[in-house]
């Protein structure tokens, strides 16, 4: 993919206390459900992070929200350009609404329809390009070199990293005593947001990442020590689709994030539909990829509280069919 720049220092815990009092105008903390069911079922205490309850319906809402916000006034008539699979594009177009911003979201040719849909409720001009996220990004960043307008990655940027980590915050405020974070992975914004803030603040907690089999450059980065780019990436989770991590986000993940386990799309499509019975929420594959790693990958410690953040829910009919008829 071609490169862009995106700030060039990580952010730390002050970053995201600061973008936390950014955002308190224009988002309200989500909750932090415990559920009776999940805890039985994983032998723990186990509480939800309701990324689902956001304006978009996920989490990316607060990074696009506290990079847009902080553009400088002159360069803001120039709009915004951005490339996404989805939810980033949703939360982009969200911000650029908010603060009375053009914003050109380029999307692969392949997206999910159902966002791309959302994507232009609010306004955005929506461009299909490449038949992957890489591609629209490349189309994206000379779109971008053209027009001047402001690049909002979608993870890779200090801005957006600090506003996602505010989960962290809020994770911290509501359970001073967690014990493990599971967090999904897509290019690592999420996690690296939340890890620094967590780690920083309670160095003790045991921040975890998942990723799908199908999409695991996180991991195989982190376990190579360097930056790994996969040649395909085959998942159910459009949101976790990333081919490879940032920069900013491999260097954070590699400091704070304890480890990454790897879920299948039948793993995924399972926390769907017990999610969906026993706590009647929706999750999209992505928002249900910590979930299942707690079904799938935790060995539950007596006195353990776990947060589980379900990153988002804009899932389609079609997947939720599948969900539905899964066992």
């Amino acid at each position: 993919m071609r490169q862009v720049e995106t700030g060039r220092e990580a952010p730390g815990p002050d970053e995201v206390e600061q973008a936390a009092r950014d955002l308190r105008p224009h988002l309200t903390p989500t909750p932090l459900q415990l559920s009776r069911a999940f805890s039985d079922e994983a032998g723990c205490r186990v509480h939800l992070k309701m990324e689902s309850f956001q304006p978009i319906r996920a989490f990316k809402v607060r990074g696009a929200l506290n990079k847009v916000m902080h553009i400088p006034e002159p360069q803001r008539p120039a709009g915004v350009i951005t490339a996404s699979a989805g939810n980033h594009g949703l939360g982009v177009a969200y911000a650029a609404a908010a603060f009375g911003v053009k914003a050109t979201v380029y999307v692969p040719e392949t997206a999910n329809a159902f966002k791309v849909d959302a994507i232009r409720r609010y306004g955005a001009n929506v461009v299909p390009a490449g038949r992957s996220y890489s591609g629209a990004f490349d189309e994206a960043v000379r779109a971008q070199e053209q027009s001047g307008a402001t690049f909002v990655h979608a993870y890779d940027d200090a801005r957006v990293i600090a506003g996602q980590g505010t989960i962290g915050l809020e994770l911290l405020a509501d359970l001073p005593d967690v014990s493990t974070v599971l967090v999904p992975i897509g290019g690592g914004g999420l996690i690296s947001g939340i890890a620094m803030y967590v780690k920083e603040r309670r160095p003790g907690v045991r921040v975890v990442g998942v990723e799908p089999v199908g999409a695991n450059a996180m991991r195989r980065s982190l376990d190579a020590g360097e930056i790994v780019t996969l040649e395909r990436v085959d998942t159910i989770a459009d949101g976790l689709a990333a081919s490879a991590p940032g920069r900013l986000t491999f260097e954070l993940c590699r400091r704070y994030v304890d480890e990454v386990v790897l879920v299948q799309d039948d793993q995924m499509l399972r926390a769907i539909r017990l999610a969906f019975e026993w706590e009647h929420v929706l999750a999209e594959p992505a928002g249900a990829a910590a979930l299942a790693a707690l079904l799938y990958h935790r060995h539950a410690v007596a006195g353990e509280k776990v947060a589980v953040v379900m990153s988002g829910a804009n899932v389609t009919d079609e997947v939720m069919l599948r969900a539905l008829q899964t066992r």
